[in-house]
């Protein structure tokens, strides 16, 4: 009987409803072999035991405050090595009569929360429409469509008709896209000097030649032996022609 040591009994069965569960959770507060309860016993000096759906301990009023924390939380699925490790951490740093008056949250682990049974949102989030109270307007009926065409109205032959005329206008629009795909190859770029037809315009044409002569090909002496050349074939032609003409006058003569 001493007056430092207390007595405190925890109750667990009313925290897990599901009994498997409850069990898991249960054992996890033992332990391997009673591991993890004879670490609590050596780090809080109390002793404690387990039994059906209480937790009875005896000890000093600080370590029963924190068995009661550790065995709460371990039935809220938060197991008990870190709460052993923090302990563990404290108590080392409680040795050191420097570190007394300091804050110690730099020393302690921070443990991450990680909730697995998170929901999952989907890849594609479909917008929500806007709520009207009068349901959509009803798809018009076959007949409905033929009133507002006025086709309602016509006779069969009158129908066959404006069948016929409808499919004869759109295979002329079909023809004349492929005609107009055909002759793609046929148009002329676009350069200038060139009318719609493709032909080169006259003056635009001496144009080009009067430059291809005068600027082209290498200089003024390269134009004026082409300019000579042209003179000199003309002039043999003309002897040619003149030759030829004496001779048939002499044969005239003759006979």
């Amino acid at each position: 009987m001493q007056d430092d040591m207390q007595a405190d009994i925890i109750k667990i069965g009313g925290i897990v409803r599901n009994k498997e569960r409850f069990v898991k959770r249960r054992q996890r507060l033992l332990g391997p072999d009673g591991a993890t309860l004879k670490a609590l016993e050596l780090l809080t000096d109390c002793y404690i035991l387990v039994q059906g759906n209480t937790v009875s301990c005896m000890g000093p009023f600080k370590g029963l405050k924190q068995v009661r924390t550790v065995v709460v939380d371990c039935m809220n699925n938060i197991h008990p090595v870190y709460h052993i490790k923090t302990m563990m951490i404290k108590q080392e740093l409680a040795k050191d009569p420097t570190l007394a008056e300091e804050d110690w949250s730099r020393f302690l682990p921070k443990f991450k929360k990680k909730n697995t049974s998170k929901r999952k949102k989907p890849l594609k989030v479909r917008e929500k429409k806007q709520y009207t109270p009068f349901p959509p307007a009803p798809m018009p009926s076959k007949i409905d469509l033929q009133l507002d065409s006025g086709e309602y109205f016509l006779n069969e032959q009158q129908r066959e008709m404006k069948k016929k005329t409808e499919k004869k206008a759109a295979a002329k629009e079909k023809s004349l896209e492929r005609r107009a795909a055909r002759e793609e190859a046929f148009v002329p770029s676009g350069e200038e000097g060139y009318d719609a037809m493709g032909r080169m315009i006259r003056g635009v044409k001496k144009a080009r030649k009067e430059e291809e002569e005068g600027g082209g090909g290498g200089g003024e002496g390269d134009g004026d032996e082409t300019t000579g050349k042209k003179k000199k074939r003309k002039s043999e032609k003309d002897e040619d022609v003149v030759v030829s003409n004496t001779k048939k006058k002499k044969r005239k003569t003759e006979s």
